[in-house]
């Protein structure tokens, strides 16, 4: 059964593999016989209703609503993703909290916490192991996404009210019968040096649980496990977790000081049980995803049929589909950008999965099929869950362009898998070599569990070791692939001549650049080593070439826009990775190298541009010509372009300008440029006579610049028809219309925000400015976000050591920032501030603790009873403050030339001693040296210590010694006669 605890994978270890083991005690509810339940009202338990319930339950009773922390915990890289409702709560258990948060005050808890099952993270192994993706569909409670109610105790709290609040809500507020639950405690381990829990025995015979009811659980039932299948008759629904023991080195057991609890009961689990369905599925937490499904497919209605007795598939995509829209929206919401590593791959593999299934049991085209299901979730979850609601149009547009870009392959891959099948049953085999399986996710995109999927539809199995043995050869050989991709291929004018006079190759036609999607294109030419050849075969294997089509989509290098990667590929046969595109006088070179067969000229070949880097370098394109219209719009007209770079994590402008560019102006074009993001603006384009296009009023172009003719000019929110009816009315100064063969977003909405990072000088009158747009945008907000808390933080903390020491790591954290440079001007200034605090806090403490130190010597001295004395040897009553020490001895060796002292002061917690001694005249003139006797107590604190003539000071890290420092002191005074 499904257990709910603390550990999964070291999840909270301590320091010397100290692990805290929780006691689980779970409470189970048995689903027959069907008997219909009784509920303590007649109202129905909709899901916003139970889960409403449950919250409202524990706030009456004294705790604090706690919002679901992010399904991605960015803070520990050693998770996934957020896989348990305790997840947020980590620091509190361990005694790590910071005491300025929130947290730090919290006592008790409860929320409703986003759950993903999609993975566990081997780092070492940069492997990503899946839990329950494979099964989600097949049964009726698989999830990849689900909610986990939750009540927490911090030290306050422990198992009497736990079970208390437990049995209560159960069957007095949800009214479940108390004859069909049952609950478990620890039976104890011998072996593991555990006594049973017979506490939380009686306990739950107090509150009215039958005896026979409360049934023992052993080590594997009540300690952590990670999943195990649960019984068909038997529901587990709620663990409460009783953290009460540290497991020390030696392996004993001891208490720890402060008791938690720690609960966590599916939400899913229990609206199935409220509303009397024997299927998660079967609840309103996914019907009215099925309704939208089915508006959106026009498939047949969702029957809830399992296996053999679903022989069409599509209760089971049904399934899929509607847990994969809700796992996919919580990610993107919470910052997972489906890409090729880590978080991302595993979003991504649930994206394609899903569409897969759309595509196969629905027969709907993919490309905007997830996204007509996102309104759904967001009026289900989005009062729980508001960041589905902030972010639904972004979502909505990263799953249309994920769909769009797997649409691209997803036939053709379905067709070369069906070319594989069939040559493995030839072969009489059952299984599908792991070459081949690699080949579909390396040129298709297809994950390997979805490959799989479609194996196991054809009765087949992969091949896990050869697929391995692929990916790691295909590994290596990019590796060396990179290392010479340094010399990259490149047409000089003797190539060029000896183009023009191939009659069969002509200038390429890249007009589909503008376009989305592949196209197919035949091989003109195929270059290597100053040479032409017939066939990639003449190339010698793992070298770099060159292929000329007779059309491209690409995107060549031009215009400061980067050029497109991608691949060039006959499915099945052979395959270019296109790592560089440049034209040289209209011949377009795809340049990279051959990952598997061979090409020939005449080939037929698809030509398939990398759509996922292209759509941030069109929104930074377009977020260049905003740029540089707002930067006119403030700084004035006397700016002009002195180069750019667009590229897919960044764009470059380079203008000029007199003057550094000053933060205030620096947010005023900002505010500009997101002024006409907002304005969701159609971006147009069209190629205009080159003498008309100069006449445009406010038409941009680079000075200098030689442009074609026609040329082609983009416009971002007035079409260009409309402009030409009068090239010359002064309202087209008021509009963004420049001179560029670039790529560019379809509206203006699509760039989503600009921020701008850095403004510099390069260049006598010449200014830089680099900035992010789309995701990018996003992310530096995000992280922006959370420094400006820490500063907060930093800013409530009391003055002391440990503020100093926060102080110094937050100025060397905000000088790496990369924000807003608006926003990290706004950080500075703040900083100021708090260091301005802390540094005449500091000041205040440096001049109070260099009066203790003087006073307590001048007190010593000036007491009848040691006024006569020749020397002092003491500890201070301040912290280890050297620069205290030092000004105290200056007032000995000024004030008090006749005494000999030997001074200390120590910090505990830090570790840390100052000392320091003078020597009087009449102590050195019988050979007292300050650097001997420096020597005598750095031996007992360490550290170092020395100075000249009659003073020495030292530092040491022993304060544990300062006593036995102390006593070698006086110690070094008795050879010498006062």
């Amino acid at each position: 059964m499904r257990v709910l605890g603390l550990l999964r994978d070291g999840e909270l270890a301590l320091t010397h593999a100290r692990i805290l083991r929780p006691f689980h005690h779970r409470l189970i509810h048995t689903l027959s016989p069907p008997t219909s339940l009784r509920m303590a009202s007649d109202r129905e338990w909709t899901a916003l209703r139970v889960r409403d319930t449950f919250l409202d339950f524990f706030k009456q009773n004294g705790h604090t609503f706690v919002s679901s922390s992010p399904v991605v915990p960015l803070s520990d890289p050693t998770l996934l993703f957020t896989n348990a409702g305790m997840n947020q709560f980590k620091s509190i258990f361990l005694g790590t909290v910071d005491p300025q948060s929130d947290f730090a005050k919290l006592k008790r808890a409860t929320n409703s916490q986003k759950v993903l099952h999609l993975g566990v993270y081997a780092p070492e192994e940069s492997t990503i192991f899946t839990q329950d993706l494979d099964d989600v569909g097949k049964d009726s409670y698989h999830h990849t996404f689900f909610e986990m109610l939750g009540n927490w105790s911090f030290g306050d709290y422990f198992k009497k009210e736990a079970i208390s609040y437990s049995w209560t809500l159960l069957t007095k507020v949800y009214g479940l019968e108390p004859q069909r639950l049952y609950v478990t405690y620890f039976e104890g381990s011998e072996a593991g040096g555990l006594e049973p829990d017979l506490e939380a025995k009686e306990l739950w015979k107090s509150v009215g649980v039958p005896e026979s009811h409360i049934l023992p659980g052993n080590m594997k039932d009540n300690f952590w496990e990670w999943a195990t299948k649960d019984d068909p008759d038997v529901l587990e629904i709620w663990n409460n977790v009783f953290i009460q023991y540290n497991r020390e080195p030696d392996l004993s057991l001891r208490p720890l000081p402060n008791k938690h609890v720690d609960t966590g009961m599916g939400f899913e689990r229990l609206v199935s049980i409220l509303q009397d369905k024997s299927s998660n599925y079967d609840t309103d937490v996914f019907t009215p995803i099925f309704q939208a499904i089915q508006q959106a497919t026009g498939a047949r209605e969702y029957r809830g049929q399992f296996g053999a007795e679903d022989p069409d598939g599509i209760d089971t995509a049904y399934r899929v589909v509607a847990d994969h829209v809700r796992t996919l929206m919580f990610a993107i919401s919470d910052g997972v950008i489906p890409n090729n590593e880590g978080r991302g791959y595993v979003i991504r593999r649930v994206l394609r999965r899903g569409a897969r299934f759309a595509r196969k049991y629905f027969q709907v085209d993919i490309g905007s099929f997830f996204s007509k299901l996102v309104p759904t979730v967001v009026d289900q979850l989005g009062g729980m869950f508001p960041e589905l609601k902030r972010k639904q149009q972004d979502v909505m547009e990263i799953l249309d362009e994920e769909e769009l870009s797997f649409a691209k392959t997803l036939d053709r891959g379905e067709r070369q898998f069906e070319q594989y099948a069939q040559q493995a049953k030839l072969k009489g085999s059952d299984r599908l070599h792991g070459a081949d399986v690699w080949r579909l996710y390396d040129t298709f995109g297809f994950p390997v569990d979805l490959t799989r999927l479609m194996a196991e539809e054809r009765g087949l199995r992969i091949n896990d070791a050869e697929f391995e043995e692929a990916r790691l050869k295909a590994k290596e050989a990019s590796k060396g692939q990179k290392k010479s991709a340094a010399n990259a291929v490149k047409l000089d004018v003797h190539d060029l001549g000896k183009l023009e006079k191939m009659n069969d190759v002509q200038k390429t036609d890249d007009s589909a650049k503008f376009a989305r999607g592949n196209i197919t294109a035949y091989v003109k030419a195929i270059y290597h080593g100053k040479a032409f050849y017939t066939s990639t075969d003449n190339v010698p294997d793992g070298e770099q070439l060159g292929v000329i089509l007779d059309r491209t989509n690409f995107y060549a290098e031009q215009g400061g826009q980067e050029n497109d990667t991608g691949r060039i590929v006959i499915d099945g046969q052979a395959e270019l990775e296109v790592g560089d595109v440049q034209a040289y006088a209209g011949y377009v070179l795809h340049t990279g190298f051959m990952k598997y067969g061979s090409f020939s000229v005449g080939d037929a070949v698809i030509s398939e541009y990398d759509e996922l880097r292209r759509w941030p370098i069109r929104n930074n394109h377009t977020g260049t010509h905003i740029l540089n219209f707002a930067l006119r719009e403030v700084l004035g007209n006397g700016v002009e372009q002195k180069g750019s770079l667009v590229a897919a994590e960044k764009l470059r402008f380079d203008f000029s300008h007199k003057t550094a560019v000053s933060d205030a102006e620096l947010e005023k074009i900002e505010a500009k440029s997101t002024g006409y993001i907002r304005q969701n603006c159609g971006v147009y384009s069209k190629e205009l006579p080159l003498a008309t296009a100069q006449q445009i009023s406010g038409v941009r172009a680079v000075f200098g610049e030689t442009y074609p003719d026609p040329v082609r000019v983009v416009s971002v929110g007035v079409e260009l028809d409309e402009i030409l009816q009068n090239v010359k009315d002064p309202r087209w100064t008021e509009v963004s219309i420049e001179f560029c063969g670039g790529t560019h977003v379809q509206k203006t909405g699509d760039i989503k925000d600009l921020i701008i990072l850095e403004e510099s000088g390069i260049a006598k009158g010449i200014r830089r400015i680099i900035a992010v747009t789309g995701e990018d945008a996003h992310a530096v907000q995000m992280v922006a976000k959370e420094f400006g808390e820490r500063l907060d933080r930093l800013d409530a903390m009391p003055l002391g050591p440990e503020k100093e020491r926060e102080v110094k790591q937050v100025q060397v954290d905000l000088n790496q920032l990369a924000i807003s440079a608006v926003q990290k001007a706004k950080f500075r200034d703040r900083f100021t501030k708090i260091n301005k605090q802390v540094v005449d806090g500091q000041k205040a403490q440096q001049k109070l603790e260099s009066k203790k130190a003087v006073d307590a010597i001048t007190s010593y001295f000036q007491s009848p009873e040691n006024q006569d004395k020749p020397w002092l040897v003491t500890r201070l009553p301040i912290t280890a403050n050297a620069k205290a020490v030092s000004e105290s001895l200056n007032h000995v060796k000024s004030k008090l030339q006749n005494k000999a002292v030997y001074l200390l002061a120590a910090d505990s917690e830090q570790g840390r001693v100052a000392h320091g001694c003078y020597v009087s005249k009449e102590l050195g003139d019988q050979g007292a040296s300050a650097n001997d006797w420096a020597a005598v107590v750095s031996g007992a604190v360490g550290g170092k210590a020395g100075g000249k003539g009659a003073t020495a000071l030292g530092n040491g890290v022993n304060a544990d010694k300062v006593d036995e420092a102390i006593s070698l002191a006086s110690d070094y005074l008795s050879k010498f006669k006062f």
